[in-house]
């Protein structure tokens, strides 16, 4: 995941501050020295770093601070803040029209993975109660009318398109289109480059002045560092972005990009790809980012992305059962299903607290794991399912012959489910502890109400 050495740096540093007790000017200072070469490392500009480091800094050396009882906590509060402000500061949300249909165009460069992004932040849109729309306005790429139509499919959307034609006329179409069939919002995937050219401003020029759109979204690549930089910078000078969609963050870009761009053209990061699957796309949250940087999580995105998966007639059905000490295997299957629908659980992990976070062993918890696990359940009898403790050796060979697995794969899986087990009637209890209540997931036990979903204000 992005960021993820530039936490490790932040973190060693911030360890050897906790460490001191009372701080001096000349500690402030050698830390900051430590931060700019993390900075510098991760690939952040260094105009950016420059300015951040004396921001930071500036705050740091005040008197409230060196006379603090908790000195160290105040300089990671004033980084975290001072990070949250290099991003944007908060949230930015797209513009809508007064009235529909709301035009967004998506521009950027090719590889950045436009097309598969545009279809992503439909398909994000319409979980908000929009329709969306997509309008193939890329005519001279190979097949990529057809990529559209396919990813559109996918997550099942409508696409407009014209085959070969003017873009800039197939723009117009579409959005007359989506005015007579009661679509409220229309994308348009326009073509990319694989370098900024002047036939490829033009054109852009040419469909914002004709269809007037109510939001310019760049969509640049993560990985790319500072080109991303470089490609946000000359789209908004050519076109006037309104924002950023910021893809790839779940590979091993090391995040200047993010921490640059907002700095570079003013235009906040909007959205963010963390994946490849075509859920994998977050609104992007600056105050949350400055807290995962710096090794605090995001129990915000955490929660949300739990609730997303959470099925609360069954976590109230759940509840009972575990009241009544009959937590089974079945209901072990459907838990773990829950888990599956939370996403890539190294993603999972990086919203977590430090030592929580590394503590949670996600590269154990893989598509394969999961496959594996349901199985060898599945391959049970009802009976054995519901009476774990039936399971004796004979038994025990019949499960593995008929999923194809070891019965050593079975004895891991029953050790697992009697943690759980124990995890559950502990949930009930009250004596979970209190980091653990209201993540269904971990350890593969899901929550309820009484676990405080929906109570997210608290951790604001």
């Amino acid at each position: 995941m992005a960021f993820e050495g530039l936490t490790e740096k932040l973190e060693a540093t911030f360890k050897r501050l906790r460490g001191k007790g009372r701080l001096t000017e000349a500690d402030v200072k050698e830390a900051m020295r430590e931060v700019r070469l993390a900075l510098l490392e991760a690939d952040v500009s260094y105009k950016v770093v420059k300015d951040f480091v004396a921001a930071v800094t500036a705050r740091a050396v005040g008197s409230d601070v060196l006379d603090s009882l908790t000195p160290a906590q105040q300089v990671i509060k004033i980084v975290n803040e001072e990070l949250t402000s290099l991003m944007g500061g908060a949230n930015a949300k797209l513009t809508f029209a007064p009235h529909p249909p709301t035009v967004v165009m998506m521009v950027g460069l090719q590889g950045a993975g436009k097309t598969t992004n545009v279809a992503k932040l439909a398909a994000y849109m319409r979980k908000q109660g929009k329709r969306p729309l997509l309008a193939a306005c890329d005519v001279y790429r190979p097949a990529a009318i057809e990529q559209l139509k396919v990813v559109g499919k996918q997550v099942d959307i409508p696409v407009f398109e014209m085959g070969q034609g003017d873009p800039v006329k197939i723009a117009q179409e579409a959005i007359r289109f989506a005015k007579d069939h009661g679509n409220d919002l229309v994308f348009l995937d326009t073509a990319g480059r694989l370098h900024i050219d002047e036939a490829l401003m033009d054109e852009l020029k040419r469909i914002k002045s004709t269809v007037h759109p109510n939001e310019i979204l760049l969509v640049v690549d993560a990985m790319t560092g500072q080109d991303a930089v470089n490609a946000a910078s000359a789209f908004d000078e050519a076109l006037g972005i309104d924002g950023t969609l910021l893809t790839k963050l779940d590979g091993d870009a090391r995040g200047g990009a993010a921490l640059s761009i907002r700095a570079a053209t003013g235009k906040p990061i909007k959205f963010i790809g963390t994946g490849e699957k075509l859920d994998m796309l977050e609104p992007f949250h600056p105050e949350r980012m400055a807290s995962r940087i710096l090794g605090m999580g995001d129990m915000l995105s955490f929660i949300e992305k739990a609730e997303q998966a959470f099925d609360e007639e069954k976590a109230r059905k759940l509840e009972a059962r575990i009241r009544k000490n009959r937590f089974t295997l079945t209901d072990y299957l459907e838990q773990l299903h829950q888990v599956r629908g939370m996403g890539d659980l190294s993603q999972i992990a990086g919203m977590m607290p430090g030592q929580m976070g590394r503590q949670f062993d996600a590269s154990a918890l893989d598509e394969k794991m999961f496959n594996r696990m349901e199985a060898i359940i599945l391959s049970m009898t009802p009976l054995e399912r519901e009476n774990p403790q039936i399971l004796n050796a004979s038994r025990k060979r019949r499960i593995a012959a008929g999923c194809g697995q070891e019965v050593m794969e079975i004895n891991r899986l029953l050790k697992q489910y009697e943690t759980m087990q124990q995890l559950a009637k502990q949930l009930t209890s009250g004596k979970m502890p209190t980091a653990l209540r209201g993540m269904p997931g971990i350890g593969g036990m899901g929550g309820g109400r009484m676990h405080g979903f929906g109570r997210k204000k608290r951790f604001k």
